[in-house]
């Protein structure tokens, strides 16, 4: 019987070994290292393949299914579409009032944002215009598409977000916002802060890294 810590390049051997007539046991890394010596002197080869030997025996021991390549490629594709949409995610959490649950939902709803021009197109496409103000005091547009509702109403409680928390603040932002308010009012305020963050959203979707924006301020 061959024991073995789990990992992708574990799997491929392991089947190289059955191939060969072998029995071979997975095992999740945490639930061999508590075999493991502990200090300097577990940190090597040898005490590895000792803490690696004593787990496999155990029978309480529980063990990793073995998968195929099939399945290893599925997962790998899982994983680096997870990882591309978390770096995307971390990007638009740099602007102000948006949170995980707000770029979550503009990435299911935009993707990429390559099927919009502009990111006029998409405040407009989520409905986040003038007209909007007017309506805003009385509940949101009657004709909003309910396609976009939801994502427009994150981009909205985020915008209330923003001029709740400006505080004494006096970075370039919050003094555009607390200029904006006094001038336009609460609402209209509120709703070109939305139309803002979602021009600046769009932005940061379609050119990534080649887009600058001046980050949000603690």
């Amino acid at each position: 019987m061959i024991g073995m810590e789990a990992c992708s390049g574990a799997h491929h051997w392991a089947r190289v070994f059955q191939q060969h007539g072998h029995m071979v046991k997975l095992m999740a890394p945490k639930l061999v290292a508590p075999y493991r010596i502990s200090g300097k002197r577990g940190k090597n080869d040898a005490a590895d393949a000792a803490a690696i030997c004593e787990a496999v025996m155990r029978p309480s021991m529980h063990f990793v299914p073995l998968k195929d390549e099939h399945q290893q490629a599925t997962l790998c594709l899982h994983r680096t579409g997870q990882g591309f949409v978390e770096e995307r995610s971390k990007r638009l959490m740099q602007l102000r009032g948006i949170g995980p649950t707000t770029s979550s939902a503009l990435l299911a709803s935009l993707g990429a944002g390559h099927d919009f021009r502009s990111g006029r197109q998409v405040a407009a496409w989520l409905g986040l215009t003038p007209d909007t103000a007017a309506a805003a005091r009385h509940g949101w547009v009657a004709s909003q598409r309910q396609a976009t509702l939801i994502c427009a109403i994150f981009w909205w409680n985020g915008a209330h977000a923003i001029i709740a928390s400006l505080g004494e603040k006096q970075d370039r932002f919050s003094r555009w916002v607390r200029s904006l308010v006094e001038r336009r009012g609460y609402w209209r305020a509120a709703v070109a802060i939305a139309a803002k963050n979602a021009r600046m959203a769009w932005a940061i979707l379609k050119y990534g890294d080649d887009f600058k924006h001046e980050p949000a301020a603690s």
